[in-house]
């Protein structure tokens, strides 16, 4: 916060002058003398307690300005920081004096009082309807003079509220950087320091033994155990109860307090006492905490196909789907059909790991390229040689809760003939956030590029148009239908041609493309059965995958099973 902002604070505290000669004769004896009681002792007690009420208050003053001062600091840091960073990162230029009105204005969900204004080239802070502060507006987009003003009216905001002055520097960040970032796009966001922390658990992983809890009636149940992690090496199961970490109780205790507790330092150690079966035995369990990322992939066997689901994208998710197609292979050995990849749901995650997902079905050719304002978001991923599946069909199931990631591997495998997609048009979220770390530990997620699948149109708005529509079916004999009309050629193609040429801004042209397979957010038990029909038939496959190319439905146009 500027100096004046100092100054405003000296105003409205009482100053601390120093004791001088004149002040300080109150402390003297009033009489002594012969004949005369003393009255010496009671006025200089008195005298010594008030002179240290009134030094320590001033102690006091002084602490409360310097953690003011603190506090300011840190807000002119963080609102520069933010300011310069949506100013060279945003896949938009951006109206500064637009984003500050936002973020300013939502300090009235902290006290309703306090209201910000404008007039020409000044920003106005108003409490109880009257301008408590103005301060002149830079000119034009300068990201460091607009961090400036917003964390001066924080500050002016802050002598005028009570309420404010009390709040911490996170509440204010949290509610100020929501306001701004209204201003850009759906999808950029900050997240405070807790929520960050947590944020990057999921992304990257923590200390910790590897379970899933959840309190139920003051109780913590294990809900399921992470495969490779302490917690299964130890025993750990589904339905146990954790009663005490390290000897204490933790009955009654909040969910998030109980994750805090199981989680720690790589390395350290963590006694978890264990109520398991009915009657109830009771269990001391110790374990080394160990790097837990949250798993994101599973396996079932469904007949001779391996039924694999990713719920989202973390750095380990392209390992671990590697690790549950061998799990796969080994366990249906050489009947194996095919892979059935569930993506419905799943609302994406990490790019790099898109492009490993993908690539781990592709021999060559491009996965996915971004494209944005930022000379460093102009990227172009390519395929390595290698596919785990050994060439196997595979049908990938999304529907309109498949977002970001997830819509770049149905994307990918579609385009390069390697997958049929079976559904409702997915989500449409073409765009790539980054991630940047602020100076509190929070992060602001901005939008800096738009990615675009290998055929070059982008699925910002549009999405991924499925090769198969389920039309909602919602019985076996729906299913028996599509299948009978994907056998007799009457299903229609994906409209490749309009889909690859459409203007990304026609918002108009897109939502008709949209309208040739209605996005669906259930998970209907069909798609499955569809997809495990599709993949009985290496005929009926080859049909199936060649709906999505001209070039295939040509080629295939002479092959009706």
């Amino acid at each position: 916060m500027p100096p004046t902002d100092h100054f405003t604070y000296a105003r409205i505290l009482l100053p601390c002058a120093p004791m001088t000669s004149q002040t300080s004769w109150i402390f003297r004896p009033i009489g002594s003398g012969r004949g005369r009681p003393n009255r010496i002792a009671w006025p200089r007690l008195v005298g010594q307690a008030f002179a240290f009420l009134v030094l320590a208050g001033c102690a006091s003053r002084d602490s409360a300005q310097s953690g003011m001062a603190e506090r300011e600091s840190e807000a002119q840091e963080m609102f520069v920081t933010g300011y310069e960073q949506i100013e060279s990162v945003y896949i938009e230029p951006v109206d500064m004096s637009a984003m500050a009105r936002a973020g300013l204005t939502r300090l009235a969900t902290l006290d309703q009082n306090i209201a910000v204004s404008e007039r020409p080239g000044q920003i106005l802070i108003l409490s109880g309807g009257k301008v408590a502060r103005s301060i002149a507006m830079p000119d034009g987009g300068d990201a460091e003079a607009w961090g400036e003003l917003t964390a001066e009216a924080v500050g002016a905001a802050r002598v005028a509220s009570p309420t404010l002055r009390n709040a911490t520097n996170e509440a204010v960040f949290e509610v100020v950087f929501d306001g701004m970032v209204t201003e850009l796009d759906s999808f950029s966001r900050y997240a405070g320091t807790e929520d960050a922390a947590e944020n990057r658990a999921s992304r990257e992983g923590f200390g910790g033994i590897g379970v899933r809890i959840s309190v139920e009636n003051g109780e913590v149940r294990v809900l399921s155990v992470m495969h490779y992690t302490p917690a299964e090496r130890a025993g750990l199961a589904s339905n146990d109860i954790i009663a005490e970490v390290d000897a204490r109780p933790i009955g009654g205790l909040e969910q998030e307090d109980v994750v805090e507790l199981l989680r720690g330092p790589v390395g350290s150690k963590v006694a978890v006492t264990i109520l398991r079966g009915e009657p109830r035995q009771r269990l001391i369990v110790e374990l080394v905490r160990a790097h837990v990322v949250p798993e994101t992939v599973t396996y079932k066997r469904e007949g001779n196909v391996g039924y694999l689901r990713i719920f989202s994208f973390n750095q380990e998710t392209a390992d671990s789907l590697r690790k549950e197609i061998d799990k796969a292979r080994d366990e249906i050995g050489p009947q194996l059909k095919g892979y059935v990849l569930d993506l419905r749901g799943n609302p994406g995650g990490l790019l790099d790991q898109a492009v490993a997902v993908s690539d781990l079905f592709l021999e060559e050719g491009r996965v996915v390229s971004t494209h944005g304002r930022h000379p460093d978001s102009h990227q172009y991923f390519e395929a390595s040689s290698g596919d785990v599946s050994e060439g196997r069909p595979i049908v990938v199931l999304i529907n309109g809760d498949s977002a970001s990631a997830a819509e770049i591997v149905a994307a990918a495998l579609q385009d390069d003939d390697r997958a049929v997609i079976v559904g409702s048009n997915s989500y449409g979220k073409g765009t790539v956030q980054t991630v940047l770390r602020m100076p509190n530990e929070g992060e602001l997620t901005l939008t800096w590029a738009r990615f675009h699948a290998p055929s070059g149109y982008t699925l910002n708005h549009l999405g991924v148009l499925p090769t198969i529509c389920a039309r909602n079916a919602a019985n076996d004999s729906d299913v028996g239908a599509l299948v009978q009309e994907l056998r007799g050629g009457r299903l229609p193609p994906i409209p490749t041609a309009a889909r690859n040429s459409v203007d990304p801004a026609n918002t108009k042209a897109l939502d008709e493309l949209r309208k040739t397979c209605p996005t669906r957010q259930e998970e209907s038990e069909s798609d499955l059965a569809l997809a495990l029909r599709i993949l009985d038939e290496p005929a009926l496959y080859s049909r199936a995958l060649a709906l999505a190319t001209p070039r295939g439905l040509a080629a295939a146009a002479g092959a009706n099973p």
